[in-house]
């Protein structure tokens, strides 16, 4: 999916014009900032064509969605909708599961709860999970969690099997694991240790983090999103939050515009938004709070049944480097390229293997198409 952005914004073309004053000189005017466009209280649909963005290549990655069995395809440019496409019966009303980008709306849960001083994220979580408390996982900071260096124990079956699916209670499941390494020593995409985030909201806020999304994310944005909740009641954390293409689109524009919506309404504070899509911590350049970022380094992939992948350099050498995208399981995604002004989403079902496949990283030549143009020369 990575690899259609890079298409749209190729797609995406600027330029500078001069004026001539009346000498006959020529003489630059500072350019005038165009107001920024937000989709409130919904997208804005636009010819792409008037904003400079190559009907052709919007094209090309929506066939790319199609034969990777998409159910939907957003692409926007600046605040506004330049293509959509729907498959499958579904259309701008179908609401699907994210599944693990649920974890990046859980990132923005635990910015507002910071921001709004109900939590510090280096303060130790078991100032809110006191089952920690004398335990070796005292020390293990919210930071922690977010970064997933946490050291939590974490095994493909304990995590996929025993929490993920069968387990009831999932936040109490995840929080009566054990130790495995001292936090901050091994980078593991450790779902129980995110879910923890449920006890740790909950305590901090008062609230459980469903309602609180709708007051302070979901409600504010617009978007038609909510949490699901396991048989026990909790909040699930780490995956299950519902919504559509076009809202899940919302969800990285916010991101893109540094937490800011419409009438400069401060969802998530700047700094937070920016220390989130900053890699968290040197064990893995791929990763900041919950979002995948293509930042150069020392980068890791999540462990499977067959270990775990890893390298030097940047996660994807054709992807820009600004790039960062929320993903889940089955392809579901949004991807955010800053430099081009262009978010897109992609949603499917989640038991299409080989689509979910439709990795970002497929959609990436479209996306460089997209964004060559508006940065030509400006490297």
């Amino acid at each position: 999916m990575l690899v259609g952005l890079a298409m749209v914004a190729a797609a995406c073309g600027s330029g500078s014009d001069d004026t001539s004053n009346s000498s006959g000189d020529m003489q630059s005017e500072k350019p005038v900032a165009e107001p920024v466009v937000y989709p409130d209280p919904d997208w804005m649909e636009v010819d792409p064509e008037s904003v400079a963005v190559d009907p052709a290549v919007l094209q090309e990655m929506a066939d790319l969605a199609e034969a990777g069995g998409s159910n939907c395809l957003v692409v926007t440019r600046d605040g506004e909708l330049v293509g959509e496409w729907y498959w499958n019966g579904t259309d701008v009303t179908t609401s699907g599961e994210l599944f693990s980008a649920t974890k990046s709306v859980t990132s923005a849960l635990v910015g507002i709860a910071s921001d709004r001083g109900e939590l510090d994220i280096d303060e130790p979580a078991s100032k809110y999970i006191t089952e920690w408390q004398g335990t070796d996982s005292e020390d293990v900071t919210i930071r922690n969690l977010l970064s997933n260096d946490s050291g939590r124990e974490w095994s493909f079956v304990t995590d996929y099997v025993e929490m993920a699916a069968k387990a009831p209670d999932k936040t109490q499941f995840s929080i009566d694991l054990g130790q495995q390494f001292e936090p901050g020593t091994e980078w593991e995409y450790n779902n129980a240790a995110i879910q923890t985030l449920d006890a740790v909201l909950e305590e901090a806020t008062g609230m459980d983090p469903g309602e609180y999304a709708q007051q302070y994310l979901f409600g504010p944005t617009g978007m038609a999103a909510e949490y699901g909740h396991d048989a026990a009641g909790n909040a699930i954390t780490f995956f299950n939050v519902t919504t559509n293409c076009r809202d899940l689109a919302k969800f990285g524009y916010l991101w893109m515009r540094d937490g800011e919506w419409a009438d400069g309404e401060q969802i998530v504070s700047a700094d937070y938004v920016q220390e989130s899509v900053t890699p968290s911590t040197d064990l893995n350049s791929a990763y900041g709070f919950l979002f995948w970022l293509n930042a150069p380094g020392h980068w890791v992939e999540p462990s499977g049944p067959q270990g775990k992948a890893e390298g030097d350099g940047v996660r994807n050498p054709d992807v820009p480097e600004d790039v960062f995208r929320a993903s889940g399981l089955g392809g579901q995604v949004s991807v955010v390229y800053p430099s081009s002004g262009v978010v897109f989403s992609r949603m499917g079902p989640s038991d299409q293997q080989d689509a979910g496949a439709i990795p970002a990283d497929d959609f990436m030549p479209a996306l460089e198409a997209l964004g060559a143009d508006l940065t030509d020369g400006n490297d």
